[in-house]
């Protein structure tokens, strides 16, 4: 059984959060966009070292109960409601490769790929050229496809890092916007 969307509650920091977090603890700029920013950790880590920081998440409950609250949240999906362009946008993707999307936190759709890319397709746009997008997916999902698609949509990409843990392993990608 899953809950509404209005029932949802923010996802607590776990290892994903935290990979995540090592590697964008020191990059700095004018402005940064964490989309789907549950409990707002990320947020209110880039809000040391960014000017604007905008978390977004589709759930307004969840931006009510956020653990760690940012100034600027919006509740939309994705990046749709926003027209601000970003030196830095992050996701720590629902990657989870499901039938169904029963859990907006962590189910991904068939592959993992179906929420991913719709991310990746609101992001992409609010992007400055040669700003990076930052994203956690992972061995459960089809993430080799997931990175065709971003540099389909014009991003110059790499893997940051990986992490295994115990019944995956967690993959950091690196998109940089190509200059159009």
């Amino acid at each position: 059984m899953h809950k509404k969307l209005s029932e949802a509650e923010p996802y607590p920091p776990s290892e994903d959060t935290f990979f995540l977090a090592d590697y964008i603890k020191n990059e700095k700029g004018e402005s940064a966009l964490d989309v789907g920013t549950g409990s707002g950790y990320l947020a209110a880590l880039l809000e040391k070292s960014f000017s604007l920081v905008v978390g977004t998440d589709l759930s307004f409950n969840v931006l009510k109960k956020q653990e760690y609250f940012t100034t600027n949240n919006v509740c939309c999906n994705g990046a749709d409601a926003l027209h601000n362009l970003f030196d830095l946008i992050i996701c720590n993707m629902p990657y989870l490769n499901t039938d169904e999307i029963l859990d907006i936190r962590t189910d991904g759709g068939k592959d993992g790929l179906e929420v991913p890319m719709r991310i990746i397709g609101s992001a992409k746009s609010r992007i400055k050229s040669g700003g990076k997008f930052i994203y956690v997916t992972s061995s459960l999902s089809n993430f080799k496809k997931l990175i065709s698609y971003t540099e389909l949509d014009g991003f110059n990409v790499s893997i940051l890092a990986k992490k295994k843990l115990f019944f995956e392993e967690l993959i950091l990608v690196e998109a940089v916007k190509l200059f159009s």
